[in-house]
């Protein structure tokens, strides 16, 4: 008997947790907007790996920036497609996979922010940035991109070594 009220106390458990999980995501006064974010994001990272240009950097706002791990890149829109131009054409830019991804929103569905963890060529590396929703286009556009290369506590003294004699 006591074997039947522990499984059964851990189906009601496990039935709490689950529907405490999907509760939020059903609320979500943005899914929608989460849901289109999420996905132009991944179709971006999916053109680079692709090697296809247009595809990349349409997304990209006109007067958007893409921030690189060099601390000289700063780029607009116009600068990245000129560095980035010979990768792709050679067929393959850089693959970029999303481990996990957050989109925030302020009261207002037009403009978001995001982080994601990615799997890299580099290892474990974040994106960061902010989308701006175009009306012309009723799109999502990519305003602002940050690439950072994450770097554990442990070994940080050793990287910023590494920096200084740069």
């Amino acid at each position: 008997m006591n074997s039947l009220k522990i499984i059964f106390c851990g189906f009601l458990i496990g039935v709490i947790l689950w529907g405490c999980g999907t509760k939020p995501e059903k609320n979500d006064p943005f899914r929608k907007e989460r849901t289109q974010i999420d996905n132009l994001l991944s179709s971006w990272h999916e053109a680079a790996a692709q090697a296809k240009f247009e595809d990349f950097f349409n997304p990209i706002a006109e007067d958007g920036v893409y921030i690189g791990t060099d601390e000289k890149e700063v780029w607009s829109k116009k600068e990245f497609a000129a560095f980035a131009k010979p990768y792709f054409e050679k067929g393959r830019a850089w693959e970029f996979k999303a481990i996990d991804r957050n989109i925030y929103f302020a009261g207002n569905p037009k403009v978001a922010w995001f982080d994601e963890t990615l799997e890299t060529w580099m290892g474990v590396c974040r994106g960061s940035g902010v989308v701006k929703y175009d009306e012309p286009t009723k799109n999502y556009k990519i305003q602002h991109y940050v690439l950072s290369l994450t770097v554990p506590n442990e070994v940080i003294r050793e990287v910023m070594n590494v920096i200084e004699k740069n």
